[in-house]
């Protein structure tokens, strides 16, 4: 059973985590790896250079997203391709967990997953724009 009164404010605790992880990840990257050691790194891995300044905006303003809850539940959800990309390109060969050399995959999937659960179980408490609920997406409702 699911507690009514107490189950927004574990959403709003679980939002605020993630938001503040997201801040210390993308803080990370561009104060101590820097922006063109961000844009290095992520052309060593094939990809555009330029992803690496986009990852630090879009992991910056899904934080503040997150903290302040401005529609929480679906950038949660758009946040979800980042981490998966985490998992693909970075950590998925490293192995599954994230002590090995390179950082496994056991928490950017994890991560993942509590995104996920944010999505699936809406705002929470204390939102500054709440999101537009699932029902009024689906057709026929």
């Amino acid at each position: 059973m699911i507690d009514a009164f107490t189950a927004p404010y574990g959403i709003l605790l679980l939002r605020w985590c993630l938001g503040v992880m997201f801040v210390a990840h993308a803080l990370y990257k561009w104060l101590v790896d820097t922006i063109p050691g961000t844009a290095a790194f992520f052309k060593s891995l094939g990809l555009p250079g330029w992803f690496g300044s986009m990852t630090i905006a879009v992991e910056l303003s899904g934080a503040v997203c997150l903290i302040l809850g401005i529609y929480p539940r679906y950038v949660a959800l758009l946040l979800v391709p980042t981490m998966i990309g985490t998992i693909v390109e970075v950590h998925g060969k490293n192995g599954w967990r994230f002590t090995n050399k390179g950082g496994g995959w056991e928490y950017p999937a994890f991560w993942t997953a509590a995104l996920v659960a944010v999505f699936l179980m809406g705002d929470g408490a204390v939102t500054l724009v709440a999101s537009p609920p699932l029902s009024g997406l689906l057709p026929g409702k």
